[in-house]
């Protein structure tokens, strides 16, 4: 490993750790003043970030970047709108720190109290969505925690710029900048220096494809708040509404295919196949969603490409949609279980009795009834923006907004007790 890539990022890690103490002593008014300094910064100096990104762009054209990607790299005037309103949306959510969640007292009169405190230094390594190097700053400051981030190289230049105009916005706050840091090298080195930094970083979370999430879990050394890469199914039940259930699965593949809360298994129910599955199908394709479905699929609907196993096992981030008829409930449960990420599960059904079996039943962070899979995310769950969908168990689940960038810790009050 290169030791300047080391050195920038241990100096980085090290000035990050510096700001913690002028971190915890911010009240919440004075970190809600920085986060609209912040808002109203990206806002003044859209026309510079675009700028930036649109170098960005061009490069991932010329390396043969996806459409996919391409759409979650790109900053225009509204996107950046939508990114500054998400840190407004976190001004107005209660600051967990310092929250007491549980006090008692002792039979020998020690008064004991759980409070919410910062985790510390968060090392945030995600890939070609600038819009998480905003997310994550505006949580982790909020949270009185200093970060790190280390982005993807498709997007260095919007990230470069994006931080600068971070930075010089908190310098006229409380909130110092150093809280605040970049990681600018690109070199998958960074990303390994990072991984081994006790001491530094408290802990690492990741957020992108699934080799960079088994990266990271598997090289950590540092603790890591895993998330996870989304394969996520709905389950169009027997007796599901054919117009809600067309409505459902168009929105959770076709409205922004390229997150992980996007559809990427289509099951249908071979009774309600019989009659509907063209309906269902039919305005997919009609959006340019290339269908690959098992043989039945295929007999009700010539246009589809055979699906392989493979292809139920891939996130495609695309506008590729695998469909499969089965039996039953019991079928698409299965199907789930064997090809799902935990990350968020649908069924369309009027049945109550098979709309409660499969929220029980189905191990994902998120399970919706008659819901599209596409509201797995922290704006939509009333958090103001998300670090990540943890698909975990320990610590955080789902999106993470405020509560889960805390830890928590003890504080005892006596009168001079001691132990015999």
């Amino acid at each position: 490993m290169s030791q300047t890539t080391i050195l920038e990022v241990k100096a980085k890690a090290l000035a990050a750790r510096a700001a913690l103490p002028e971190m915890n002593r911010l009240t919440t008014a004075q970190k809600n003043e920085a986060l609209l300094a912040m808002a109203d910064a990206l806002v003044r100096e859209q026309d510079a970030i675009i700028a930036a990104n649109k170098e960005d762009l061009e490069r991932g054209k010329v390396s043969g970047t996806s459409a996919s990607l391409l759409d979650r790299l790109k900053l225009d005037e509204s996107r950046i709108a939508g990114i500054a309103e998400g840190l407004r949306q976190i001004v107005e959510l209660p600051d967990p720190v310092g929250e007491v969640l549980e006090t008692f007292e002792r039979p020998n009169g020690l008064r004991i109290e759980q409070v919410r405190v910062p985790l510390g230094v968060i090392g945030m390594i995600y890939e070609a969505r600038p819009n998480v190097t905003v997310d994550a700053a505006g949580l982790c400051l909020k949270t009185g925690n200093a970060v790190v981030l280390r982005g993807g190289s498709a997007a260095i230049d919007s990230n470069r710029r994006i931080v600068d105009v971070l930075r010089r916005a908190l310098a006229g706050t409380d909130v110092p900048p150093d809280a605040l840091q970049l990681i600018e090298d690109s070199d998958r080195r960074s990303v390994d220096a990072m991984l081994k930094l006790n001491g530094l970083l408290d802990v690492i979370i990741p957020r992108g494809g699934a080799s960079l999430i088994r990266n990271v879990v598997e090289n950590a050394t540092v603790p890591v708040i895993e998330t996870g890469a989304g394969i996520c199914h709905t389950f169009v039940d027997e007796s599901a509404d054919p117009e809600m259930a067309s409505r459902i699965a168009f929105n959770a593949k076709v409205q922004r295919p390229s997150v992980c809360n996007a559809m990427e298994t289509l099951l249908v129910h071979r009774n309600f196949a019989a009659y509907h599955l063209e309906r269902l199908l039919q305005p997919l394709a009609e959006a340019n969603v290339e269908l690959r479905g098992c043989e039945e699929t295929r007999r009700l609907f010539p246009a589809a490409r055979p699906a392989t196993e493979e292809d139920y096992a891939t996130e495609y981030n695309d506008y590729i949609l695998n469909v499969r008829i089965v039996g039953g409930l019991d079928e698409a449960l299965a199907h789930i279980g064997k090809f799902g990420t935990r990350h968020s599960e649908c069924i369309v059904t009027e049945d109550r009795l098979n709309a409660d079996r499969f929220l029980q039943e189905v191990d994902a962070a998120a399970v919706y009834h008659n819901a599209s899979t596409r509201f797995t995310d922290g704006f939509e769950f009333g958090f103001g923006a998300e670090i990540g969908i943890s698909t975990q168990k320990l610590h955080a689940r789902g999106p993470m907004g405020l509560p889960a960038l805390t830890s928590t810790k003890y504080r005892i009050r006596g009168n001079g007790q001691i132990r015999v």
